[in-house]
Formats: structure tokens, sequence, C-alpha cells
């Protein structure tokens, strides 16, 4: 039987994305007619670190649809605390089920599990490295409010070498045509390379800046991100960042009447509650419309009789990822597999992006 699967967007081409985005206004017009769509199936949802609204979207969605849902949402009350590998867990739930969604805090977590999973997987979060439901969430909502993915200038603010959020989005939105991204954040929090290469690549303009202030008056869209404390390695690290960039009235004062605020959400400290009231701010509305975009996306992956391919690469002997949180540096047996480009020297992870010089 042949799986589907989303790990990265960038797997699939912008026909498809643009296909789900439709079908997610559809849904959002006329849900009641999508209310049945899933009756009989199952969702399975193995959440390894918290969540709330990716989690409960994903739960809402599938009943929306008439489906059902298993699994869990702390592995320490599952065999994962008695030490089971992700291979076994996802061998074993994804025979109980359609469709599984993963969570999980280490990268490429979610294409290991679809290498041995009897149904398809949807990556809801691995790491700091890929999100792509919360992109097509963010999609959509662009979509619905500035009526166009195109031509717009997207600002960037905070933690962008963790966010999974904005590697995804900036990828993604980098295929539309005349987007420019400026990136706001400390010397410490910049967007990976890998990013701004392939914004490069796919024919987008880039800028770096400091302050939120000297960029937000050019703004269509700000994309606020909170910094992550979970993935600083000390609290010495994450408090020399905190509270670097915070949304407020006062600074909303500097951008455009029609500029939307959006946020993945949960905020810490990074906009202010006074902002909530101001019409620009869409980062509750953005969660609401993740439900429909994820609606979208299981009927779609539910009713495709396709096959992904996951790995491209080459197996390279003797040689492993360098990124700690990788995940074949945890579950030791997966293939240590690198994409080369041509160029043998500078090899790239297939499962979390880090590159190698060798």
């Amino acid at each position: 039987m042949l799986h589907q699967h989303l790990i990265d967007l960038s797997d699939y081409p912008v026909t498809w994305w643009k296909k789900i985005i439709e079908l997610g206004e559809k849904i959002k017009e006329n849900p009641e007619e999508y209310a049945h769509k899933c009756d009989g199936k199952i969702m399975a949802t193995l959440f390894y670190e918290p969540s709330t609204r990716t989690q409960m979207s994903f739960q809402t969605a599938m009943i929306r649809l008439g489906g059902q849902i298993i699994g869990f949402d702390n592995p320490a009350n599952s065999s994962v605390s008695k030490g089971e590998t992700i291979k076994d867990t996802t061998k074993i739930v994804s025979s109980y089920a359609d469709i599984l969604v993963i969570r999980h805090p280490l990268a490429g977590t979610a294409k290991a599990s679809a290498l041995t999973a009897d149904c398809s997987v949807i990556n809801a979060g691995d790491g700091g490295h890929l999100h792509p439901t919360q992109t097509l969430t963010d999609l959509l909502t662009l979509k619905i409010e500035k009526k166009t993915l195109s031509g717009l200038t997207i600002g960037m603010c905070g933690d962008l070498i963790n966010g999974r959020t904005v590697h995804s989005l900036c990828k993604a939105l980098s295929m539309f045509d005349n987007n420019k991204f400026i990136f706001i954040s400390t010397p410490q929090l910049r967007m990976p390379q890998y990013i701004k290469d392939i914004i490069k690549a796919n024919g987008s303009t880039l800028e770096e800046v400091d302050t939120l202030e000297e960029a937000i008056g050019k703004l269509d869209v700000l994309y606020m991100t909170r910094i992550q404390q979970e993935r600083f390695s000390s609290e010495a690290e994450y408090l020399a960042q905190k509270n670097t960039y915070v949304l407020d009235h006062r600074k909303m004062l500097l951008a455009r009447k029609d500029m939307i605020v959006l946020h993945p959400l949960p905020r810490v400290d990074e906009i202010t509650v006074d902002v909530d009231d101001d019409s620009r701010a869409m980062y509750f509305t953005q969660a609401k419309y993740g439900v429909f975009a994820r609606m979208a996306l299981i009927l779609t992956m539910l009713s495709e009789d396709k096959s992904t391919q996951l790995l491209r690469g080459k197996v390279y002997d003797g040689i492993k990822c360098d990124n700690p949180r990788c995940i074949t540096n945890q579950e030791h047996y997966l293939p240590k597999s690198f994409r080369s480009g041509g160029d043998e020297t500078l090899l790239e992870c297939e499962f979390c992006d880090e590159r190698k010089l060798i």
C-alpha cells in the first residue's frame, strides 16, 4: 500500500499547497459540508513535547471531519518511558490508525517515523527544524486576510535560529513572486544560513536588521516569535536574549494601517496585551484558521493514493551528522543519509538539513 507523508512542504509542488489552501477556504465557508468525510477513520497523535494549539487543532479537525483519535501527549505515560525506539512506537501505533501526527524535540523525527510507518505521517514539528502544518495555517491566513501570497514584505522577528515556524514559512513564501523578507534578531539568533540560501535561490530578497523599529514601517506582515527557552543550553543564554523584542502599542503606531501581526503562539511577553485590541492583530484568528488548514490536509492525504520518497541521497558509512539534536544521533539504526548536490566535500543531512564538510 502506498503512503503519502508530509514531512516538509518543499517535498510538494506549490500547486499542491494551493489545493490545500483553496480547500481550507471552502471548509471555512461551509464546514458542515465536511462533517462526515472521515467517518470510520482514526488519527493517532504522538506528542513527545508540550503543545496546545497544534495538538488540539489536529484533534478538532479530525473530530469535525467525523473521525476518531488515539495517541498520547506525554511520552512518560507510554512505552517510550521504557526505552522504546521511535521505530517501534511508530510501527505499532501506525498499525492502529489511518493517519499519524507526530511532534518531537529532535530534528528529523517525523521523517524517521515515516520510514517504517504503516500509514501516512504528518510532521507536527520536529525540534527547531520544521513545522509544515503551521506553514499551511500561515499561508491560509495570509490568503484570507491579505488576499495574496505574492508581492509581500514579511518581517520575521525574534528567535529565528530555533524557530521552526519561520524556517518553514520562509521556504514556502520564497516560492511566490516578489516577496521580500526582513529578519529582525540579535546576532546570536540569526536565521540559519541554509534558509537564507534557499530564499535567495528561489529569487526572493532578504535583509537583516537589529531592531523592530527600523523595520516595522516597511512591512505588510509582521511575524513575531517567542524566545524559546527550551532550545537554549543554559538559563544564562536564554536570559541574555529574553525581552529583546517586545511589540507594543507604541511600536504599532509606526506600522502601516494594513499591516497584520501573526504569531504561531504561545506568546510569553513578546506581544503586550494592549496589541490584542488592534484590528491588525491576527494571531488568535490565525490559530482558528489552523483547524481549517488541518482539516484540508487530512482530507487531501487520505484521498490521494501516492507514495512519498523520503530519502533521495546517499548513505555514507562511518559519517554521522554533526547536529547533536538530530534524530540520527539518538536512533542509531537510522541510515546516515546525506545529500551532496554533486559536491562530495559538502554534505547535508537528509533528516535535519545540517551541513557537514568532509
